[in-house]
């Protein structure tokens, strides 16, 4: 699905979050507190858009990303060449729940937009847990069912507003799967929850947006 969408995935991105996931994303970085990390990871990097924006936070900060879509990773090189970020971002085949990667080998750990896709959760999130060192910032940032008092719009735009979008920019159905993904998705106690398993100490649950996404903010419990 993502090879077939690559091309048009920015451009997409931005008409169905009505131009606001560059905030999203500038929210999740600041939450990694990156400034005292050496070496990132950036979970379902996609087209590199949370990779490029760890990078320039931190510029000393080593960012690899990785993702199983060969089409969006090879979009994601282009915009790191065209940022100049070639030489401190690299991109990798890879999938969450199992990341080749050592364990505690990152300072931080972040996936956007990501965890919704993986299949085994639990397994993903214990591969953010394992890959993190002790202390290490784990954060997760995931559309939601919107819950409240404007949630009937919201959920009207998702199921309704956004497959259709999808359909008229990108001349295919694929995105109707997105409203269906996000339906799906646990709660936000739940998901939290699964954190915690997975061995996350989750300091944060920040709904913005009216709850249209969540930032789930947490660490890797430091050694005894």
């Amino acid at each position: 699905m993502f090879d077939g969408i690559a091309r048009r995935y920015d451009a997409l991105n931005r008409v169905m979050s009505l131009g606001l996931d560059p905030l999203w994303r500038r929210a999740t970085v600041r939450a990694l507190e990156l400034p005292r990390a050496r070496r990132a990871l950036d979970v379902a990097t996609g087209t590199a858009d949370l990779a490029i924006a760890m990078a320039r936070s931190a510029p000393r900060l080593e960012v690899i990303g990785v993702d199983p879509s060969s089409e969006m990773r090879a979009i994601g090189a282009t915009k790191l060449a065209a940022a100049g970020l070639d030489a401190r971002v690299r991109l990798e085949a890879g999938e969450c729940e199992r990341l080749p990667f050592d364990d505690e080998s990152f300072d931080a750990v972040g996936i956007s937009f990501g965890i919704r896709n993986v299949p085994d959760r639990e397994a993903g999130l214990s591969e953010l847990a394992r890959v993190a060192a002790p202390g290490a910032r784990v954060v997760v940032l995931e559309l939601a069912e919107p819950r409240g008092a404007l949630s009937p719009l919201s959920r009207l735009y998702v199921h309704k507003v956004v497959p259709m979008v999808g359909a008229a920019v990108s001349g295919s159905d694929e995105y109707a799967y997105l409203a269906r993904s996000i339906a799906a998705f646990p709660p936000r106690d739940e998901f939290a929850r699964m954190m915690w398993r997975a061995g996350l100490q989750v300091v944060e649950v920040r709904p913005m947006t009216f709850g249209v996404v969540t930032l789930y903010v947490a660490e890797k419990a430091r050694v005894a």
